[in-house]
Order: C-alpha cells, then sequence, then structure tokens
C-alpha cells in the first residue's frame, strides 16, 4: 500500500505558509497563485493553524467580514490533524473522512514536511488500482 512519504515524493513538498496576521484577502491571492485550496498558518518553522476555502466561505463572507482588514488568525483552524510519514494512503483518507476536512499536513519530527490534500489522495488511489489491474491483467494473460 502506498505511503505518506511515497505520495509525497510523487507530489512534491513543497509547503506554502502564511504568518497568522496575514490578512485573508493575501492569503486568498497566495493560493490562488499556488492553485491550492488551503495554506498552512505558520510562524517560523511551528503550525499553528491552518486557512482554507471553506473557512473563508463559512466565516468571511457568510458572517459579513472584509477579507482584507480581517488577519487569518481570527478564522483559522487551529486544531490541525497531521500524519506521520510512515502511514498509509487508507490511514490518510480514515483522518479525512472522520474529521471532514481536505488537507492534512504531514509532519516528522515536529516539522512539517508537506501537505496531503483529498485530490492527492485520489490520485494516489486511482494510481494503486491501475497497477493491480495491470498487475491482473498481465497474470491472467500469462496464463
Amino acid at each position: 500500500m502506498l505511503s505518506v512519504r511515497q505520495m509525497l515524493s510523487e507530489k512534491g513538498s513543497a509547503v506554502v505558509s502564511i504568518t497568522p496576521n496575514t490578512s485573508v484577502f493575501d492569503a486568498l491571492k497566495v493560493m490562488s497563485e499556488k492553485n491550492i485550496g488551503a495554506v498552512l498558518v505558520m510562524e517560523d518553522e511551528e503550525l499553528l493553524g491552518i486557512f482554507s476555502e471553506r473557512d473563508y466561505a463559512r466565516k468571511v463572507i457568510l458572517a459579513g467580514r472584509s477579507s482584507k482588514t480581517t488577519e487569518v488568525k481570527e478564522l483559522m483552524t487551529s486544531k490541525v490533524y497531521c500524519i506521520d510519514p510512515s502511514r498509509t494512503i487508507q490511514d490518510v483518507m480514515e483522518l479525512m473522512n472522520d474529521h471532514r476536512f481536505r488537507h492534512v499536513p504531514v509532519m516528522e519530527n515536529e516539522k512539517v514536511i508537506g501537505v496531503l490534500s483529498s485530490g492527492d489522495v485520489m490520485r494516489g488511489v486511482v494510481a494503486e488500482q491501475k497497477n493491480t489491474i495491470d498487475s491482473l491483467e498481465s497474470y491472467l494473460l500469462r496464463q
């Protein structure tokens, strides 16, 4: 089964982060430029939270706040679930499903080494299924 470390090595381990004092507007600009749905909120190398498009939709737009004057620290999700790189793709799916979120920071030795999205997980599952199908087809053709 595909490990979190393998998934990171295939997708890359670039971590996009902002500081807690970043405006929501600037956070959204970063997310748009990087084509990502969430950004980590960090101070130096310490993970403080995560800010996502869902946070924006529910806590800014629907609450009538201004994205230019509201700081990310006011809205970020501060209880962030992380995963170890030795875990499997199945573990990531269960974590995401159990807690209903789409982005999981990968932590090793108390340091963020990457982030996996639900899209990354889906691509990993599809790749695993393709490998299984290819192996079965190859086996059947040899019979």
